[in-house]
């Protein structure tokens, strides 16, 4: 064995943490994407969980994935195979081997597979290397349970909490393998464990142990691999969720906006960290309300709203059901409000842990009546930030509500977030009552330029006014009805919104000459991304448009649309974006390329698809 390994430098890698859903894979994966996010790295994660709330140890139904995609620059996806496999036990292996590429590094703890491990994981064998086709020279294999038991004897822990730091060993032999500066790690974990201080210098050991481990045998492995960032664009960057990146995007808005944050919710997979973070911000003037149920946690919200508040209300589809006669006040109402929907697999209550795009149509047409509502689509982890702030801006100055897509993928998943200086944001200037109305206020009286009606709250002396849910006046602001007046205020309704202002649709790739033109929206920009990237690399004419901005369309939408040949609406549901099309764009009958499984797309398989189109 040579007495000094070669160092080699990649643009990328991909890194799947994989074991009981009790093993701390999804933590050991979160403390390397952050560790490489923090040293300027793009990372794209995917966290892949089962629905159970705990499932048999050693269980093929069982496992927890978190896989992490490092780049040097931009990454797009979380990569549809790893270079690095970690296998918690014998079930992990048998599960996500099918993640891993062919020249695979594949790391396991040789003490998770004794004879009934792998009878739970249903191997025919002692022999499971051999009966899976792997190739002993590119595995690992390490007593790695063994290990942490030594390295943590005496510290006085009992066996259960020593086999809870197993992850720990394994995260430091991936930042062996990767040259990570453990420094990071042991501040992250000093952050996380501050109320626990021994707990977090006993993982800083198994860590430093996991390390030298790699360091000391080598590992079985030829090289070890470093990724330098490129065109790093200074400040201050970490490693974000969705989740985190909405709830970070509301307190701004309301900040931006001189507005007080009020969230009502219910908790719900996979929205309920956006919840749980708001509630850390009191600091900031953040209130949150836990309500008994989906529709009293919208209806909170347009009290909150009806008060004058930033008021929002977060869920999952079948939250979006239950909310929907609250939702349809707000609309009549005209108060603003920010409905968040982080999709996830239905119908009913389906696949709680995993993600689909299925409630778009949900979303433009699940109330009854004529009831318009802006739909805004989050493209990326950190792209959440930047939605729901848009979905704040078009709420508070268009007094409307606004629901914001997104969906199990990019909410749980992350990516490098460089913070953003405040004085960088749009200003944000709620529609407010003016001076002049005073004493003669109605509350349906229009801006001429928006036709957003005016926002008075109570309490404001010579504002007096009543809102409900029955139809009213669009003069006097009385109940009424008159079949006339209440087909003047559906119109209305609906114009304001058909109104509000939205960015134009951006067209990558080929622009001008493309023979094939993909269509997509919300999450799944970067997997549509690279598939056009190495379509263009394979010497085809391709381009894509993806829509964030989903009601109203984009006032170009038409002329990119009609501009190609051929276009295909690639969506992970079974055809509600390209309906939506279809519906608005006369003429309008493009290919389509729909899955429903509950996972991201593939690339590979969308440039094999999608080549096929750019041939005909």
């Amino acid at each position: 064995m040579a007495e000094k390994l070669e160092v080699k430098e990649l643009d990328q890698v991909v890194v799947r943490f994989s074991g009981d859903s009790g093993d701390g894979m999804q933590l050991a994966g979160n403390i390397f994407s952050t560790v490489s996010a923090t040293v300027g790295n793009g990372i794209s994660t995917f966290p892949d969980y089962p629905a159970d709330i705990r499932a048999p140890q050693g269980s093929l139904t069982g496992v927890s994935g978190f896989q992490v995609h490092i780049g040097a620059g931009r990454v797009y996806t979380p990569g549809d195979l790893c270079d690095v496999l970690v296998a918690m036990n014998a079930a992990a292996l048998k599960t996500q081997y099918r993640f891993a590429k062919p020249q695979a590094t594949i790391i396991i703890d040789t003490d998770s597979f004794g004879a009934k491990d792998l009878e739970k994981a249903q191997f025919g064998t002692d022999d499971y290397l051999g009966e899976m086709g792997i190739d002993l020279d590119r595995v690992v294999a390490c007593p790695l349970t063994t290990m942490v038991k030594d390295c943590l004897a005496g510290s006085g822990m009992d066996n259960k909490s020593v086999l809870k730091c197993r992850n720990m060993f394994a995260l430091g032999l991936v930042c062996w393998l990767f040259n990570r500066d453990l420094e990071l790690v042991n501040n992250y974990l000093r952050d996380k464990f501050a109320k626990k201080p021994q707990i977090a210098e006993n993982n800083i050991k198994v860590v430093q142990a996991g390390y030298d481990y790699g360091h000391n045998v080598h590992a079985g492995v030829p090289a070890t691999y470093r990724i330098e960032s490129k065109d790093k664009v200074p400040g201050r960057y970490m490693d974000i969720t969705g989740n985190k990146a909405t709830a970070y995007g509301l307190i701004a808005a309301a900040e931006k906006a001189g507005m007080q944050l009020f969230l009502g919710s219910y908790p719900i997979t996979p929205a309920t960290d956006i919840l749980h973070e708001l509630a850390k911000h009191k600091s900031c003037g953040v209130k949150t309300v836990q309500c008994e149920d989906e529709i009293s946690g919208c209806a909170s919200a347009i009290g909150a709203s009806f008060a004058g508040a930033l008021a929002a209300t977060s869920t999952s589809g079948p939250g979006i059901c239950l909310k929907s006669e609250a939702i349809n006040l707000a609309v009549i109402d005209e108060l603003p409000l920010v409905i968040i929907d982080v999709q996830r697999g239905g119908p009913s209550t389906g696949l709680p842990t995993k993600s689909e795009q299925t409630d778009l149509l949900q979303a433009l047409y699940g109330r009854n009546g004529e009831s318009p509502i802006p739909v805004i689509a989050a493209t990326s982890p950190t792209d959440c930030f930047d939605a729901v702030y848009s979905a704040a801006k078009i709420a508070v100055e268009h007094l409307t509500p606004v629901i914001l897509l997104t969906d199990a993928f990019i909410a749980n998943g992350s990516a490098a977030w460089r913070l953003p200086m405040m004085e960088e944001l749009p200003a944000i200037r709620p529609h407010r009552v003016v001076e002049e109305q005073k004493g003669n206020y109605t509350p349906y009286e229009r801006d001429p330029e928006t036709g957003a009606r005016y926002w008075a709250v109570p309490g404001q002396e010579g504002y007096t006014h009543i809102l409900g849910g029955l139809e009213k006046d669009g003069r006097t602001g009385a109940i009424s009805t008159n079949p006339e007046n209440h087909d003047i205020m559906c119109r209305l309704r609906a114009d304001k919104v058909a109104r509000i202002p939205v960015p134009d649709l951006e067209v990558d790739g080929d622009r001008d000459d493309a023979d094939l033109l993909i269509v997509g929206f919300g999450s799944t920009y970067g997997h549509l991304y690279s598939a056009m990237e190495e379509l263009r690399a394979d010497g085809h004419k391709v381009a894509l448009a993806q829509f964030k901005y989903i009601n109203p369309l984009p006032r170009n939408t038409v002329e990119v649309l009609r501009r190609y040949r051929k276009v295909v609406v690639a969506e992970q549901n079974l055809g509600q974006l390209a309906a939506w099309l279809r519906a608005n764009v006369d003429g309008f009958v493009p290919e389509q390329y729909n899955e429903v499984k509950g996972q991201p797309f593939v690339v590979s398989e969308l440039v094999k698809a999608l080549a096929s189109l750019a041939k005909k």
